[in-house]
């Protein structure tokens, strides 16, 4: 059989498939009587988009006839330049009811085309899916099991959210201290309904904080599944009288909101992290990855941080990474290495703050520990000791360097970052780093409160 030939037949079994799946979806969607189909995507900074169809335009999305005005979405397109598709993934399509007594609600998750048909460069979706196949080709499979971290808010009389937190529980608290039980449940209930596995839930350190943990997952997969999670956690509370919010560092003396990333590669279906033979568990390829997470660590912290508020959670004392060190079971690390072995053996990144978008996150930090194992990077000495408690010439004796402590820090990283433009294309790359420098430049003008608390008696 000639080139071309294999060439056509494969496109032949690729479109039964689309054909088939196609079926699939329109017929659950009538037998399941679903009345509106919400069309997912993201945009660059991470916000969840959508346009939402009747079962009367379904067979059209499907087929990627859906077209949208890029230029209505930040960092999309150009006026000149606006029309977009939206190229639905077949394998995404699930009923998905947010609310309570909700008419029947399906969605499905989309890459971003551009006006000629071809993958938007700066669709955050497209920008992962390329560095999957740079792992794909290499024979890697990255697996990402983030940890999902959460403040509840009380809600005034009109439904706004209010700078009051909903109780005084701490870590692990039970009920009569902590009151969002109720409202945590009925988000696992509504997450386990649409086929989420849950791994544990638990009231975390800070009042009125609580986090919820999904089982891992391959990263794509798992970056749609944080959209949702943060889609059913935000619709949740609000049923429940609640807002839930995801910023970083809402109070100064307490604990923040992070994402931390666990993560690992599969080679033919065997985790290449774990090293029966090596003293520690730990296989080189593991070693080297971790070599080329902290060999990038400043250049890719601007979108695992991206927000001003993120940098008030990496500070000393409050279990958030502010060196550049790696250790076993160390929560002040960038990363720590948990005890389990086998095929649970995982590199857990724990600078991410749930502000960030998952599939550039993800996408990152799988190019930088690509980097590691092409160029057998080998990590740093381990630092097992708090890192807060060590002096500088312990620092200067491991050879530690400091995390970026703000985020016009980490944007001149990011600047100067071949990784990173690499990773997310020309386009995201400029629009990221042009709309962070001015939401900087905007906060860094205005006068702040501390300013006038401290300043004003004074001068």
């Amino acid at each position: 059989m000639s080139t071309a030939e294999s060439s056509d037949a494969e496109q032949k079994v690729l479109n039964i498939g689309h054909a088939e799946k196609k079926r699939r979806i329109i017929k659950t969607v009538d037998e399941e009587d679903i009345r509106f189909i919400k069309l997912n995507f993201t945009d660059i900074f991470g916000f969840g988009k959508n346009v939402e169809i009747t079962p009367d335009e379904l067979e059209k999305a499907l087929d990627g006839e859906m077209m949208f005005d890029g230029s209505s979405v930040d960092g999309f397109g150009r006026v000149e330049e606006s029309d977009m598709y939206l190229i639905p993934d077949l394998d995404t399509f699930q009923p998905v009811p947010l609310r309570p007594n909700e008419l029947g609600v399906g969605q499905i998750f989309c890459d971003v085309y551009d006006g000629d048909r071809k993958p938007f460069e700066g669709c955050p979706r497209n920008i992962l899916k390329r560095v999957l196949q740079e792992a794909k080709a290499m024979g890697y499979e990255l697996n990402v099991g983030p940890e999902g971290e959460f403040f509840l808010f009380n809600l005034d009389e009109k439904g706004n959210p209010l700078f009051e937190i909903h109780d005084q529980g701490g870590y692990f608290d039970n009920s009569p201290f902590d009151r969002g039980i109720d409202t945590k449940r009925a988000m696992i209930v509504k997450m386990k309904e649409i086929g989420f596995s849950i791994e544990a839930s638990h009231h975390e350190v800070a009042p009125g904080q609580h986090e919820i943990d999904f089982r891992y997952g391959e990263a794509l997969k798992t970056a749609d599944r944080w959209m949702i999670f943060k889609q059913i956690v935000k619709n949740t509370a609000h049923d429940h009288g609640l807002y839930a919010s995801f910023l970083p560092k809402p109070f100064t003396t307490e604990s923040g909101n992070a994402m931390h990333c666990n993560q690992s590669l599969k080679k033919d279906g065997e985790n290449v992290f774990f090293d029966a033979g090596s003293a520690t568990g730990l296989s080189q390829t593991a070693e080297y990855y971790v070599g080329g997470l902290i060999r990038y660590a400043k250049e890719i912290a601007a979108i695992s941080n991206p927000t001003i508020n993120s940098y008030k959670r990496l500070v000393p004392n409050y279990e958030a990474p502010t060196n550049i060190t790696w250790s076993f079971c160390n929560r002040s690390s960038f990363i720590r290495i948990p005890k389990a072995r086998g095929q649970s053996t995982r590199v857990e990144l724990r600078t991410p703050d749930p502000t960030a978008n998952p599939y550039l996150v993800f996408a990152g930090m799988l190019k930088a520990g690509l980097q590691g194992i092409k160029n057998k990077i080998k990590p740093p000495q381990r630092v097992d000791k708090n890192n807060y408690d060590l002096t500088a010439r312990e620092k200067g004796e491991y050879e530690i360097e400091q995390y970026p402590s703000n985020l016009y820090e980490a944007l001149k990283h990011m600047a100067r970052s071949r990784l990173l433009k690499e990773t997310l294309g020309d386009h995201a790359f400029n629009v990221f780093l042009k709309t962070k420098l001015a939401e900087w430049r905007e906060y860094d003008k205005k006068v702040h409160t501390w300013e006038i608390d401290n300043y004003l008696k004074k001068y």
